[in-house]
């Protein structure tokens, strides 16, 4: 198989999971006869450092022409980098929000998956993560009141911000749908989280899922308010098996459910579009504090690089393969400091990389 792939690895420690996750992509290749292009291009502080801008047209047209892209980590330290004395149009995050709505990426993709051999991580009592939880977090990411008209005035004398969220049939419709189409696929239990009982947008959110589910016979549907869904995934997460919700709401659920596994550093996530392209990145930020350092976790990344075997390449038995690596290198002691624990050996992020390699 040859494929092209657009390689961002942003800021931060963004480089540094890049690299190892290509080098696990490369041993992959190697194994199975595969041919990758890379092609890199910047995005967020790297971009405006060199452009003057968080995103160039130059970078969403090289990304659109390939077959998928992987990205690393975007922006710095909100409180000291020059990045964010910028307009918010300008800032760094602005870029991921751009090649989003370009590539027509709506439907985000984060699984969360309790390692047995990460359970020590879990800040969770024992008792509520006896036989792990596996869940998949189904996020809106192209509407809502990310992308909704925003403004700050003076009114009376005083500032007032505004922002607006808006949801059309047809946004809801299209992530819904992908939603019940991994349902079917898993344990056939789709939740749908939602603030039905105050917004209008909710509402008309919770009447589609209602609609689309005669369609779905086979998977049991429960709708759950945003407040009660944060509450229940550190209550009991075992309940849960692929939770779809609109962006700004999965934005914060995804985040929640990604620390319950141990560590944000084990998190990975894949957004897609309705064909087999998408792109793929690490759940967490760029921790700009331990950036250059080789203490990242490029866990999360590597496992995002698998996603991309699986969903645009149709690779599954490599993904699967990738995914096994992982879990042996933990089985065998080995950890970075984020999920570091009593009697385990600490390695670096480019020791990680190498052991993963070596199991497979």
């Amino acid at each position: 198989m040859e494929k092209n792939i657009t390689i961002i690895k942003g800021d931060g420690i963004g480089p540094e999971i890049v690299d190892e996750a290509i080098k696990v992509l490369q041993a992959i290749a190697k194994k199975y006869n595969h041919t990758f292009t890379y092609t890199e291009v910047l995005m967020g502080g790297a971009s405006i450092d060199a452009h003057g801008v968080p995103i160039t047209q130059e970078t969403i047209d090289i990304a659109k022409s390939s077959d998928s892209v992987l990205l690393g980590s975007i922006g710095g330290d909100t409180n000291t980098s020059p990045w964010y004395q910028l307009e918010p149009k300008l800032r760094p995050e602005a870029g991921l929000l751009t090649i989003r709505k370009e590539l027509g990426l709506f439907a985000n993709l984060r699984p969360a998956y309790l390692y047995n051999e990460l359970k020590e991580a879990c800040p969770l009592k024992p008792e509520i993560i006896e036989g792990g939880f596996d869940m998949m977090v189904v996020r809106e990411l192209t509407g809502g009141i990310y992308f909704g008209a925003r403004e700050t005035k003076e009114i009376d004398g005083q500032l007032v911000a505004t922002d607006s969220l808006a949801y059309s049939e047809t946004e809801i419709k299209r992530i819904v749908k992908k939603a019940f189409e991994i349902a079917m696929k898993r344990k056939k239990q789709l939740i749908s989280v939602d603030k039905a009982n105050v917004l209008d947008s909710s509402r008309l959110w919770r009447k589609i899922v209602n609609e689309l589910a005669s369609d779905y016979p086979e998977v049991t549907v429960e709708h759950m308010l945003v407040d009660n869904c944060a509450m229940q995934l550190v209550r009991d997460p075992k309940q849960f098996d692929v939770i779809v919700t609109e962006n700004m709401f999965g934005d914060i659920l995804s985040d929640e459910a990604s620390m319950i596994t141990g560590s944000i550093g084990m998190l990975s996530s894949a957004s897609l579009r309705d064909d087999s392209f998408g792109m793929y990145e690490p759940s967490h930020g760029s921790a700009p504090d331990i950036a250059g350092t080789n203490k990242a976790n490029p866990i999360a990344t590597i496992l995002s690089m698998a996603l991309m075997l699986r969903y645009s390449f149709g690779l599954s038995k490599e993904a699967l393969e990738v995914e096994q690596a992982i879990e042996k290198v933990l089985q065998q002691g080995y950890r970075t400091v984020d999920i570091l624990s009593k009697d385990k050996t600490l390695v670096g992020t480019k020791e990680m990389g190498d052991l993963i390699v070596a199991n497979l």
